[in-house]
């Protein structure tokens, strides 16, 4: 069984800053990429970030220069950061993580959310 679990978010106002992140944990065998997607109210849920396991990373155009994904391999861990936060980024914020388990194939798994805030 393998469970994500995320944490930071929260409210901020437009050009603060805020750190997501989100821990894998479980019967791992390999974690072949993480991602961060977004769902606002009303929208369907997108794509913000993703990294593979090689350290290749991709972004939404709508946050390019402003979000950065990294990974800890180590400890099985994501990170965006996130900086110059704008009203339009007020979202909950979902992990992904395509796991191959031992004994199990290749999934992906998800977080529970995070609300992302961004009011003045």
């Amino acid at each position: 069984q393998v469970q994500l679990v995320e944490s930071g978010g929260g409210s901020v106002q437009p050009g603060g800053s805020l750190r997501l992140s989100c821990a894998a944990s479980g019967s791992i065998f390999s974690i072949n990429a993480m991602g961060w997607y977004r769902q606002a109210p009303g929208k369907q849920r997108e794509l913000v970030a993703g990294i593979t396991s090689g350290g290749s990373t991709n972004y939404a155009d709508s946050v390019k220069g402003r979000f950065t994904i990294s990974s800890d391999n180590a400890k099985n861990t994501v990170h965006l950061q996130m900086n110059s936060l704008k009203p339009e980024d007020t979202a909950d914020y979902y992990c992904k993580a395509d796991i191959t388990g031992w004994g199990t194939p290749r999934f992906d798994y998800w977080g529970q959310g995070t609300q992302v805030t961004v009011s003045s």
